[in-house]
């Protein structure tokens, strides 16, 4: 499951092309097209980058930036696009940080007041560890726009990293109030009152599937948090719901074997094996599943389907550490 981690997602704005005054030119809507039919117009390279940046696809959103920088090195939002773009990609170097760094101060250079800008250059400090430098910046944002969700997150995820939890929940909690549809904050709030098994968490989940419905990042989130809590049939019934939103999603199966097997008292085996046959059906290199029907062959007392169960196990998962004791201990 896709959950938000220690840096801050910047959602940002992307306004629309315009409509050509060229009566010949062809009609294309759609973002990705449009930069086929014009490799070379900035204005479209920096559209399509931030579109890009928006899926997550830093790769390709730098390549955009860089191209449309190359182009015009004096255009401030293709330099914001390349230096967000190389910030954030999963890849990035030392050196990385340190050169979109300096392109943050240009652009704020040009652009005192640009808040996105201030909290992107926070995130900078923030990856070299100097959280005081990156508050600096953070609160400069805030005083220009004291409502902007962005800083809010950053500062959270600062506080995160310095061990004070209360304040970074309180920072993500603040980011919700200015946003009340930021589904990302939702589950990631959820997900740090989960660590600390508090009920709280499902109320966050919760609000996630409610702007998502659809959503198996959020459905998961709350089926396993309610699993977490030991509330057993409200996550057996999130599961069956998320196999009717998504069929191939097999951990749904795979929970709900989980839960038959270890967590409901006494434990249904017959039910667990048919969940966990149903997920290597869908899944056959899913080693847990394979380890787990091993377990249910050893309490029905079948040695040899448990050895084999384990083999398999340890075919997907040569480093399977438990089903490597397990089958020794049959062995």
């Amino acid at each position: 499951m896709r959950f938000l981690t220690g840096i801050v997602i910047l959602l940002l704005l992307i306004t629309s092309c315009g409509e050509s005054k060229n009566q010949d030119a062809p009609v294309v809507t759609n973002i990705d097209s449009l930069v086929k039919f014009y490799p070379d117009s900035v204005d479209i390279l920096v559209k399509h980058g931030n579109v890009l940046l928006e899926r997550y696809d830093f790769d390709n959103a730098l390549k955009e930036g860089a191209k449309a920088y190359r182009i015009e090195p004096n255009n401030v939002e293709a330099r914001f696009l390349y230096a967000l773009a190389l910030n954030n990609r999963a890849s990035r170097t030392a050196t990385d940080v340190v050169t979109a760094q300096e392109h943050f101060k240009a652009v704020l250079r040009a652009q005192p007041k640009n808040t996105k800008a201030l909290v992107a250059l926070a995130t900078t400090f923030s990856y070299m560890g100097d959280y005081d430098r990156s508050f600096q910046h953070i609160n400069q944002a805030l005083r220009i726009d004291k409502r902007y969700r962005d800083a809010y997150v950053l500062k959270g995820t600062n506080y995160l990293q310095l061990g004070k939890r209360d304040l970074a929940k309180s920072s993500y909690r603040t980011a919700i109030e200015q946003d009340p549809d930021f589904y990302e904050a939702y589950i990631f709030l959820g997900s740090l009152y989960q660590q600390e098994n508090d009920p709280l968490s499902i109320e966050y989940f919760k609000s996630a599937v409610q702007l998502k419905p659809r959503s198996m990042d959020a459905l998961y989130a709350l089926a396993y948090g309610y699993q977490t809590l030991k509330m057993n049939s409200e996550a057996q019934r999130i599961y069956r719901k998320m196999i009717t939103v998504e069929p191939e999603f097999v951990t749904s199966y795979f929970q709900q074997g989980y839960i038959k097997q270890f967590q409901q008292n006494p434990p249904d085996l017959d039910s667990a094996m048919f969940f966990y046959e149903t997920t290597l059906q869908k899944e056959p290199t899913f080693s847990e599943a394979w380890h787990n029907l091993g377990l249910c062959y050893v309490a029905k007392g079948e040695k040899s389907k448990a050895l084999q169960a384990f083999s398999k196990a340890l075919k997907y998962n040569p480093e399977f550490t438990q089903a490597k004791e397990e089958a020794e201990k049959l062995r």
